[in-house]
């Protein structure tokens, strides 16, 4: 933004930058990577040096579907989340490693990252125990996994992946991954001879967790938010909790035949002399 002094930036400004700088990208998109990182700096300095503090108001829905329109694609689609099935499917033509990691995270709700840092010195065999290290805010800390998923972890003879970016050998991991996007390449091989459709380690993981809980077994939110270690109960509602119900059979309760209350017959009423006379 070259020699504007931080005053003279204004919300409007910043949110008018998407256009120019990644026009085809989604106004989420814009937020994520162009106002939000900005606006950090620029209230950054408030703190600091007492420069003026910005406050953004949030693209709103109709210049979502407007960038949407322009640049021809549909912003915000409906993820897919992991079935019990699809694990099956995949662990059944997965190798040792990749069925254990993606059984791992629908268990655990753990995050791709999180998943692939596992070293052995993070396994506790006898508590069924796994530490996984700090990520959004959340702090490191043992989770429980159930023993069958233990005893996959323990099964697997670690291994020490390489940066490909520098070719430094890392220390040893119990899924053998050095990054979080080393997986995918393998994953779409798996899916595509397993003839199921690709889910990423996130759809499989967190998504799949959340939904499998409460939209299939029936669990709390508050309950399923605590064990996949969401913060904020109503955050995994909104994003990681998929229906699955048709729309046809929902439209279709509309159609059923309500048991119709046959009326009361009332008894008929013979006036007696003294309702006679009353009249």
């Amino acid at each position: 933004m070259g020699d504007m002094p931080l005053g003279a930036i204004t919300g409007a400004l910043l949110k008018s930058l998407g256009r120019k700088l990644k026009p085809n990208a989604c106004t989420d998109t814009w937020w994520r990577e162009i106002v939000t990182p900005a606006r950090a700096v620029i209230n950054h300095a408030h703190e600091h040096k007492g420069t003026p503090h910005l406050t953004v108001k949030r693209y709103d829905k109709f210049e979502r579907i407007a960038q949407d329109e322009r640049r021809g694609k549909t912003s915000r689609v409906e993820r897919t989340p992991a079935t019990r099935d699809w694990i099956e499917a995949f662990c059944a033509e997965a190798d040792p490693y990749n069925a254990a990691l993606a059984r791992f995270m629908f268990e655990t709700a753990a995050r791709i990252d999180q998943a692939i840092s596992i070293e052995p010195s993070d396994l506790r065999p006898a508590s069924c125990q796994v530490k996984i290290k700090a990520q959004k805010g959340h702090p490191e800390g043992w989770i429980t996994v159930s023993p069958q998923m233990m005893a996959e972890l323990v099964a697997l003879k670690p291994k020490r992946p390489k940066n490909l970016k520098t070719g430094q050998v890392l220390s040893p991991r119990v899924f053998g991954y050095g990054s979080s996007t080393g997986y995918n390449n393998r994953w779409k091989t798996i899916c595509k001879r397993a003839g199921i459709p690709y889910l990423s380690a996130h759809r499989a993981g967190r998504h799949g967790f959340y939904t499998e809980l409460v939209v299939r077994q029936g669990v709390d939110p508050v309950t399923a938010a605590k064990a996949g270690r969401w913060s904020d109960a109503t955050l995994p509602m909104r994003i990681y909790a998929h229906a699955e119900t048709d729309e046809a059979a929902v439209r279709a309760r509309f159609r059923t035949n309500h048991v119709q209350v046959a009326p009361v017959k009332k008894r008929n009423h013979r006036k007696t002399k003294k309702d006679q006379e009353n009249e």
